[in-house]
């Protein structure tokens, strides 16, 4: 059980008393299912003890937490609150149970998050020394645009994501990891590009919004008095390249992406202004996340691999020795990593 302070819900009063941690687990279940049946199935509850306890939280609360209407459950405004409440009391309690039971061995489920490109040039080598070091973490990896991945570290879906900087947000953390270059691609035939007027026909093919690699472009074209034709989105660089390749259109992507994958046979590659180029990325976690010691091993393993993972040669001097330092952040916490390509 456990207590905390009543809170107002819109305009009524709601007067919070002693809410069961395992009543709340049921009501977020129906809030993320959207049926007492679905919810019964994930709980693995029968669905009369779901239907009882839903019931029993809304007596103990004196307020309806969903509408019934046509067999069906619309959440209440007392019930948004509630939910809000809820995750957040579920989360702490899940965090002081890890830290109770902490014995120094890393294991449980964490959450990263990478950008699409920073994934296939960088993670690879690493994801694979971490999971054989410590195969008692169930280690997920979530890739997607810088926006959408410190959004899902904000609410808590993400213990640390790999995302484009500087990072400004009052409730993040960031550390740099290492420092990118970008460079322009086109057709490999196109002749050298030396200011933005000579790409000011093509298209540009890019992520979808919120990639601050396609803001990057955008700005650099918007620097030359260029404004993009038309913008062709994508889910993945290998699509992004092959269209470059094909004579579509022009990108930005990470220099060493293009020296791994063997790409320069594919596609022009034409260098940018530093002030384009270079671009920080960073390992970005919530400010009030607890340690836990998944995270940690994971945080180790990036501090031991930062110099081979591509700070270049030229980064500043402060840039060098944060990368070798890396902070220790968030939680959370699968041995063979499943990656989930929502880009």
């Amino acid at each position: 059980m456990i207590v905390i302070e009543p809170f107002v819900p819109g305009d009524g009063a709601m007067d919070i008393r002693m809410l069961d941690l395992q009543a709340l687990r049921i009501f977020k279940a129906v809030v993320d299912e959207g049926s007492v049946t679905r919810a019964a199935m994930q709980l693995h509850y029968v669905q009369s003890n779901v239907t009882t306890r839903l019931r029993q939280l809304e007596a103990d609360l004196d307020v309806a937490l969903f509408h019934r209407i046509g067999g069906k459950l619309v959440i209440t405004p007392a019930g948004r609150t509630l939910n809000a409440y809820a995750e957040r009391l579920l989360r702490l309690a899940q965090e002081a149970r890890r830290s109770v039971a902490a014995d120094g061995v890393p294991r449980g489920p964490l959450a990263i998050g990478s950008m699409e490109t920073t994934a296939a040039a960088r993670l690879p080598g690493l994801l694979a020394a971490f999971s054989a070091r410590h195969p008692e973490v169930e280690l997920s990896l979530e890739t997607g645009p810088t926006a959408h991945l410190l959004k899902r570290v904000l609410e808590c879906e993400l213990d640390a994501a790999l995302a484009a900087g500087p990072v400004k947000h009052p409730a993040l953390d960031s550390e740099l990891v290492f420092d990118e270059e970008l460079v322009l691609i086109t057709r490999r035939d196109h002749v050298a590009v030396r200011a933005q007027h000579e790409v000011a026909d093509a298209m540009i093919l890019v992520f979808r919004s919120g990639c601050s690699y396609r803001r990057r472009l955008e700005t650099w074209l918007e620097a030359g008095g260029v404004v993009p034709r038309r913008a062709l989105e994508f889910g993945t660089f290998e699509g992004i390249v092959g269209c470059v390749a094909a004579g579509m259109g022009i990108s930005l992507m990470p220099r060493v992406l293009i020296e791994q994958r063997g790409l320069r046979d594919s596609v022009g590659v034409h260098p940018l202004p530093a002030r384009f180029a270079r671009v920080p990325t960073m390992l970005v976690w919530r400010k009030d996340a607890e340690r836990n010691a998944a995270r940690e091993a994971f945080f180790a393993v990036m501090k031991t691999a930062a110099g081979a993972l591509g700070t270049p040669a030229d980064a500043s001097t402060e840039d060098r020795r944060r990368t070798s330092h890396p902070a220790s952040p968030p939680t959370r916490q699968r041995s063979t990593p499943r990656v989930d390509s929502r880009v």
